[in-house]
């Protein structure tokens, strides 16, 4: 269960939290026959810390609460045929690290609050990028349309590591 630590107000993140894992889109359904790769957490030493299967066509989200103002953020991903791929974010408002920029997806308001940005379909280079994991305040995430869960504050405070969708190509 992900933790409803999230500031204010907790009724938001709450109607946001069960719209954002209400399921994969019909964009990221498994086809049948699809291959499923490796979402894997890698410490700066090379040691795999963590790995979920991620079926192709399917997802993840990254969440975490900011830094500053203590609301959740998410950014969900989409193995996109073997590529890694940022499909969309929800943020509470524009605080420090956060807003829309014109013409990387689409700004919506969220229903509780906050804002969605849809439809961002940024590839990520390389199938991989490094995230500085915050303390256990801040409760780094990740959460698969599969509901697989991986604590990353608890595992990796305060250190680096590498997110990676692995293809075994």
């Amino acid at each position: 269960m992900i933790s409803l630590n999230w500031g204010r107000p907790a009724l938001a993140a709450l109607t946001i939290l069960l719209s954002a894992c209400a399921g994969p889109s019909p964009r990221t359904e498994t086809l049948p026959g699809t291959a499923t790769d490796q979402l894997k957490v890698i410490a700066d030493d090379g040691t795999v810390l963590a790995r979920t299967p991620i079926p192709r066509q399917t997802g993840w989200c990254l969440y975490w609460n900011h830094s500053v103002t203590g609301d959740g953020v998410i950014d969900c991903y989409v193995d996109d045929l073997g590529k890694m791929v940022l499909h969309r974010a929800y943020q509470p408002d524009f605080a420090a690290g956060l807003g829309h920029y014109p013409g990387r997806g689409i700004l919506t308001s969220a229903k509780g609050g906050g804002y969605w940005i849809e439809d961002i379909d940024e590839p990520v280079p390389g199938n991989a990028y490094a995230l500085r994991v915050g303390s256990l305040a801040v409760d780094h995430r990740i959460v698969t349309n599969d509901g697989d869960e991986i604590y990353l504050s608890k595992m990796a405070e305060h250190t680096r590591v590498t997110i990676r969708l692995d293809t075994g190509e």
